[in-house]
């Protein structure tokens, strides 16, 4: 801790550190002799003279609505809004919420329960069916985190936090959800049914905890963890955006370990999946689940690019030689090849695959150190090595086509086709009928994959607006 904040402080000095004291291991610490340590610590890092960090809501901050939805949009309605249309069952006698039941499809009865407990639906006082606040979903979650109370009417109220109102972060945080026997190694065993996946798992609790403090007036902050370990973070923001219903945060997860598709990956998918696991299987089917859309991308390693380098100065003899001693070749490729024999080399990219993009494989060495073939992505590699905000990405009649605006503002219009199967007229008829016209000035560079007769126009940057992928792609790479 004191060689971390002294680097951070010479990294940036405008910047200042605090450090909050997490109790991790209540009674059962690490530690052989001495002192048993039972603590960990956050780290943050902010700029000077900025009151950023907020922890726990203040009293004032609570306050309560009626759940059921008012107004007379059509969203106020069962028939705008089907799934918000549940009946949340009611103990009468000692006014508690007992569960909630799954929205009907067609007709439903408001008759008591067997165990003799009452059906309330949210129907207005004219008789209409109207719609609670949440979803079946939300409400759900919001039941679960104790933000739904019966009146003594039998009214459902909800219980709303004002984010503004909170207070500093305490320096110490103690509580058994940051015990990170139960909510972290626990947790992974609960998801898995099995234990011993992963060391030292966090808390799930202590993450979603300081990832909030830091973020909690921003819903759609994007959190960046570059050793993502167990996927912690990915699971505490899929838990705070359920607990915060406005919330869209989002999470970038980096990981080079072996465990990324033993651990990480599918427990971001059970995360998504419920919220409630035992055994390795889910205890409620899915109901606790949340909608996303998790994109998964692997990047081939320095060794991997080192495989799939070909050189046309090389000879027969050459090569046998050099296959025969593992550890020369690669030394000779790394220290000599790249910086002498690549030269020119047109091989150095293997644009003859761009002629078929859908379908360009690279040798990858897999886990038994075998090189095998793997498709490669080439429209989201392009995307990314341009610097490409994407707007607009489709497929339509054997093109890919994609409009978006680089980092520097330069509206671009990338298209992708099997040279083959969509030769230059077939390429030409398809701008037509799709009213691309390099002409206009809709996009600023277009890019297309494959020697064409694209009609192309110079620029006041005495650039090309036509450009070819290849071309750009080689450039990229490795000018």
């Amino acid at each position: 801790l004191a060689n971390l904040s002294l680097l951070m402080a010479q990294i940036n000095p405008t910047y200042a550190l605090y450090r909050a004291i997490v109790q991790h291991y209540p009674g059962s610490g690490s530690g052989r002799s001495n002192i048993s340590r039972t603590h960990e610590y956050n780290v943050f890092f902010l700029p000077r003279n900025r009151d950023l960090l907020r922890g726990n809501l203040k009293n004032e901050g609570v306050r309560e609505r009626g759940f059921r939805r008012a107004g007379t949009g059509s969203n106020n309605y069962r028939s705008g809004r089907p799934n918000s249309f549940f009946a949340v069952v009611v103990d009468a006698t000692n006014k508690k919420i007992v569960r909630i039941e799954k929205p009907p499809v067609d007709n439903y009865t408001m008759e008591d329960t067997e165990e003799g407990y009452k059906r309330v639906f949210p129907i207005g006082e004219d008789g209409s069916e109207r719609v609670w606040t949440l979803s079946y979903e939300g409400a759900l979650e919001a039941l679960k985190d104790e933000r739904l109370r019966v009146s003594d009417n039998l009214s459902i109220i909800r219980i709303y936090h004002d984010e503004a109102n909170r207070n500093l972060v305490d320096s110490v945080w103690v509580n058994s959800k940051f015990n990170a026997t139960t909510h972290g190694t626990n947790l992974l065993t609960d998801l898995f049914g099995n234990s011993g996946l992963f060391s030292y798992p966090k808390s799930v609790y202590t993450v979603q905890t300081a990832i909030d403090t830091a973020t909690y007036n921003d819903p759609d902050a994007i959190i960046i963890d570059t050793f993502a370990g167990s996927g912690t973070t990915a699971h505490a923001i899929i838990k705070l955006n359920k607990h915060e219903q406005t919330n869209d945060k989002k999470y970038v997860l980096v990981e080079m370990g072996a465990y990324f598709d033993l651990v990480t990956k599918p427990r971001v998918q059970k995360a998504i999946y419920s919220d409630d696991w035992q055994n390795g299987k889910p205890q409620d089917s899915g109901k606790s689940g949340s909608s996303q859309i998790v994109k998964n991308i692997k990047l081939e390693s320095y060794e991997d690019a080192l495989n799939n380098l070909k050189f046309t100065q090389q000879t027969d003899a050459q090569r046998s030689f050099l296959e025969n001693d593992k550890a020369l070749e690669r030394n000779y490729r790394i220290n000599y090849m790249l910086d002498f024999e690549s030269q020119d080399s047109p091989s150095l990219l293997d644009v003859k695959q761009f002629e078929d993009p859908f379908n360009y494989e690279m040798l990858i060495q897999d886990d038994s150190n075998r090189l095998v073939p793997k498709n490669v992505d080439l429209v989201d590699t392009f995307n990314y090595l341009i610097g490409l905000n994407v707007d607009h990405i489709e497929q339509k009649k054997g093109f890919v086509v994609v409009h978006g605006k680089q980092n520097d503002g330069t509206r671009t219009l990338i298209i992708w086709r099997n040279v083959n199967e969509n030769p230059n007229d077939k390429l030409n008829e398809f701008l037509e009928k799709s009213a691309y016209n390099p002409r206009d000035g809709e996009f600023d560079v277009i890019y297309v994959n494959g020697d064409n007769n694209v009609e192309n126009l110079q620029t006041a940057d005495d650039a090309w607006k036509v450009r070819l992928i290849e071309e750009e792609f080689h450039k990229r790479m490795f000018n």
